[in-house]
């Protein structure tokens, strides 16, 4: 067995949506993907597996996890264990360097880190694509933090699709495209509704079947858009996706709201700006928080214009950023 080994992973944000499971157990999506890396935020784990200890000690920014994910964690370090062979109980400490829980898809990263820390402590020499399909047993969009730069996630519907089928590969490197996403957090507070649960609730929703049927022509639209590096071709559909996912979520039975009244002024400000010939479009993941998506040259503007919100909390620019990679400065 390895010594302890430490990964960082970062987050994504999707232009095409995860929302929803083919196979909920093994979290095969409804559909494929896309996504960008951000740089900006990361999550930070170390692991190592001891025969000594009796049970797993998990420390998520600097307090013990809470059950929900302590959970988690313990299923993905077992899917590990059994891959490897071993039985050693585990250490693991995590933090990141952003809010958890608030639609910046720190579910993504950390189970990415997570992922590719356990295997290589436990011995596991997996390829990109084997430890994108790992990572996502532990969270869906996690299979997108793997790989670096601009991501593609192949849902593998098929119903003679096997877990393996389902992964998440490169479109294009980080250094390709200079966009930038300028983040506004208008709330740190954990939202109520988890995303896993809110993956299970789409089924109620009754516009769930519209939206699946019209994805595939979106979806390679957007594809073609994103290799060409055309931010104004991919525009329309990146905002018409982060609408879906929130029409969907709040016609889900019970409607599950995770707007705040401060996204909506950022929503309305985004479309005001274009008017008057910014070309930004923003988005949104399963949170109250907004992604506003811009080619590098004008990010410092629209950043400095989020900042005039007395509501906007902070504002993040992130550029596209790296798959998961091991590093030798450890947590402890």
């Amino acid at each position: 067995m390895s010594n302890k080994t430490t990964a960082i992973a970062h987050s994504n944000i999707a232009f095409i949506k995860y929302w929803g499971n083919f196979d909920a157990r093994l979290r095969m999506p409804l559909n494929d993907s896309l996504s960008m890396n951000l740089d900006a935020l990361k999550t930070e784990t170390t692991v190592e597996f001891d025969e000594a200890i009796k049970e797993d000690v998990i420390i998520v920014g600097g307090q013990p996890a809470d059950d929900k994910t302590r959970a988690r964690v313990i299923a993905q370090l077992d899917l590990i264990r059994k891959q490897a062979n071993i039985s050693a109980k585990a250490r693991v400490r995590s933090h990141n360097n952003f809010p958890g829980a608030t639609g910046l898809a720190s579910s993504a990263s950390a189970f990415a880190a997570l992922t590719l820390a356990a295997a290589r402590a436990a011995g596991l020499e997996l390829n990109e694509r084997a430890l994108t399909v790992l990572a996502r047993h532990g969270s869906g969009s996690a299979a997108r933090s793997i790989p670096a730069g601009f991501v593609e996630w192949l849902a593998a519907t098929n119903v003679t699709s096997t877990s393996e089928q389902s992964y998440a590969r490169q479109l294009l490197p980080p250094e390709a495209w200079d966009l930038k996403d300028v983040i506004a957090i208008v709330s740190r507070d954990p939202k109520q509704v988890g995303s896993s649960e809110g993956h299970a609730a789409v089924n109620t929703s009754p516009f769930l079947g519209e939206r699946i049927s019209r994805l595939p022509i979106r979806y390679h639209r957007m594809r073609r858009e994103l290799l060409n590096k055309n931010l104004n071709g991919m525009g329309a559909d990146i905002e018409a996706e982060a609408i879906e996912l929130h029409m969907l979520a709040m016609t889900s039975r019970p409607p599950i709201f995770y707007w705040a009244p401060a996204t909506v002024r950022v929503l309305d400000a985004v479309r005001q700006w274009r008017q008057e010939g910014l070309e930004a479009y923003y988005t949104l993941d399963a949170g109250p928080n907004v992604h506003v998506l811009v080619e590098a040259k004008q990010a410092e503007q629209v950043a400095d214009r989020l900042k005039t919100f007395a509501d906007v909390q902070q504002v993040i620019v992130s550029g596209a950023g790296p798959g998961a990679y091991t590093t030798d400065k450890h947590l402890f």
